[in-house]
């Protein structure tokens, strides 16, 4: 008898969700989570048994699919909040296909698309037909979002006017900020009639422009000194001291200028945003300054104390909860936001730890080794988001795997108001199996991304991606 490709019967499992962990059997039909048993079943003829409660007598009788996840841990797939896939544009980065090849291969289910391409996705036409393209690969869902402003240009907002909130749940400037503060205003008021929610890249831009020469001169050196800035392993023996210490001391002033740009912004930004009445979702928060700034803002929410319809949400990088840039050679690992100290990485812990921050997104940004060398700031991250989460939070900060969950994927696809991130019956079957405790080495030479810049390179992780399912279909 020929097997039902749209039945599919995941057991041996151990089930964990943002509030569930315990053994368990999932049953898949048409996409979604159909049923879902607690309790060991190991043989594949005790699963067919236990589903048969949760199936017509025809899909039973059509030989469901049966999957043996041999005691590994099966979790709602991961929902990021902020990618670059670099389309339509600059493909030498990455593409539509690398970019999704690469989310599943990270257990990703869901990801949202930064609109800082060539040309900046400004309308609403070409978003939709990135994400028709994207979401007809049928590997992860993709959701495109507009810039505030058209062509980044800090001015017109008319490219809001067509959106709705189903379509384009985010919109953004990433990449940088909106330099007027009036005219963010008025993005930020369009967004909160729509109930769109305004994703801050939070940077100052006049102070931004005040760093660049500190980082130019740097990455000068380090040109003339033939040390590559894309890798922050590379050992130097030849390079005088003197050398070493003007390239670290001038990225030492640039991203503590940086840091203060990242504050002022998160300020502003904030208080528009209560002017406006609309959801504020601040992009990788990675200084204590702006993640106090958060706190105080869901506190006054909490109280009461704000107008109709604002809302703040925030979330953090893994490379910033997990690496410090204080010192060599991490200082050299050129991202914006910059990596910050070791106070500000414990800072955004507590606040993963405290409920303040709503979910963890890679900032996926990948770069040619070529645009690396001269100083491109982000690296490729999706592949191994999970597995520095699980090896900082969960192995030695004492987080549970569920409020892992919770980061990845419940509150993100709460934000995004999509049927996903839980193991709950009705949802999309959008799912990793991962091993939780499995060791392996960071080498970017197999990642499906085109970039392969990450500090990580060479470095032992704990937590492997298994397998992803994307609508109840085996995509990785």
């Amino acid at each position: 008898m020929k097997k039902n490709s749209s039945i599919l019967i995941i057991y041996n499992a151990r089930l964990v969700d943002s509030k569930m962990d315990g053994n368990g059997t999932i049953i898949i039909a048409e996409g979604k989570i159909r049923g879902i048993t607690l309790g060991e079943c190991k043989s594949a003829k005790n699963a067919l048994l236990l589903a048969q409660a949760f199936l017509t007598e025809s899909e039973f009788e059509s030989a469901p699919e049966l999957y043996d996840a041999k005691g590994l841990t099966l979790m709602p797939s991961f929902i990021d909040m902020h990618v670059h896939f670099r389309y339509p544009g600059q493909t030498q980065k990455e593409d539509l296909d690398s970019g999704l090849h690469a989310a599943v291969a990270g257990g990703y289910g869901t990801v949202v698309l930064m609109p800082n391409t060539n040309p900046v996705i400004s309308d609403r036409e070409l978003a939709k037909k990135v994400m028709e393209e994207a979401n007809s690969k049928n590997l992860a869902r993709v959701f495109q979002t507009v810039s505030i402003t058209k062509n980044f240009e800090g001015k017109d907002t008319s490219c809001l006017d067509s959106l709705t909130n189903d379509e384009f749940p985010v919109i953004t400037e990433d990449g940088h900020d909106v330099d007027s503060a009036a005219v963010m205003l008025e993005g930020m008021k369009k967004a909160g009639e729509k109930n769109i929610i305004v994703s801050c890249h939070c940077e100052d831009p006049s102070l931004a422009q005040a760093a660049r020469p500190y980082r130019q001169r740097a990455l000068g050196f380090m040109e003339q000194y033939g040390i590559p800035a894309g890798k922050v392993n590379v050992e130097t023996p030849n390079v005088p001291a003197s050398v070493n210490f003007e390239i670290d001391g001038n990225l030492t002033k640039a991203n503590s200028i940086l840091a203060l740009a990242e504050d002022t912004a998160t300020l502003r930004n904030i208080e528009i945003a209560k002017s406006a009445g609309c959801h504020i979702h601040i992009c990788h928060c990675s200084t204590k300054v702006s993640m106090d700034a958060v706190r105080r803002a869901k506190e006054e929410i909490s109280w009461g104390n704000t107008p109709h319809g604002f809302d703040c949400t925030v979330e953090v990088t893994p490379h910033h909860l997990g690496l410090v840039g204080t010192d060599a050679p991490n200082i050299r690992a050129l991202v914006n936001p910059p990596l910050r100290s070791e106070d500000d990485r414990r800072a955004i812990i507590e606040a993963l730890r405290d409920g303040t921050v709503d979910a963890i997104a890679t900032d996926h940004a990948p770069h040619t080794q070529e645009d690396k060398a001269k100083g491109a700031p982000g690296f490729t991250g999706i592949e191994t988001a999970f597995a520095v989460c699980n090896t900082i939070l969960v192995k030695k900060e004492d987080f549970s795997l569920s409020k892992l969950s919770r980061l990845m994927s419940a509150n993100p696809a709460r934000l995004l108001r999509i049927n996903a991130g839980r193991l709950k019956v009705g949802y999309n079957a959008d799912l990793v199996l991962v091993n939780p405790d499995e060791d392996w080495i960071v080498n970017s030479e197999n990642f499906a991304s085109k970039g392969k810049s990450t500090p990580l390179e060479g470095k032992q992780l704990t937590g492997k991606v298994h397998a992803t399912f994307f609508g109840g279909k085996k995509v990785f």
